[in-house]
């Protein structure tokens, strides 16, 4: 009998369009291959044939990246967006509260300056024991 796995998300799955990729993978692959092919042809006669494989695979691996990176459902240049959002621009507080113990602080430090400021009462006088009035 035949056995097909189902995955229990169904939102992970990815429609495949050809060669069992993505649109994107497709899209990504594509312009790295039209970025790397060019700088290896036109770099193998001046540093040689090694060297002009590494400036293609240099200059390929972002678009690889691109193409494959995805965390928490988000592809990498949305993750990469986000980052620099958060990096770059100020961050605007929607809604601000009120630390309850600075308050509490400020209200005891005006209580400590109140008494401070008081005069100071003379001491009770000491009663020998036992005495009545």
């Amino acid at each position: 009998m035949a056995y097909v796995n189902v995955p229990k998300d169904l939102t992970k799955v990815k429609t495949k369009v050809a060669l069992n990729l993505t649109k994107r993978q497709l899209i990504c692959f594509s312009i790295a291959a039209a970025v790397g092919i060019p700088i290896y042809f036109l770099s193998k006669g001046t540093v040689g044939s090694s060297a002009a494989v590494l400036f293609m695979i240099g200059a390929m691996l972002p678009f690889f990246f691109l193409a494959m990176f995805e965390r928490d459902g988000q592809p990498a240049e949305k993750i990469l967006i986000n980052i620099l959002r958060f990096r770059l621009w100020p961050r605007v507080r929607p809604y601000k509260t009120e630390n309850l113990y600075l308050y509490l602080e400020k209200e005891a430090s005006q209580i400590a300056d109140k008494t401070a400021k008081r005069p100071a009462t003379a001491p009770a006088r000491k009663r020998p024991a036992g005495k009545g009035k």
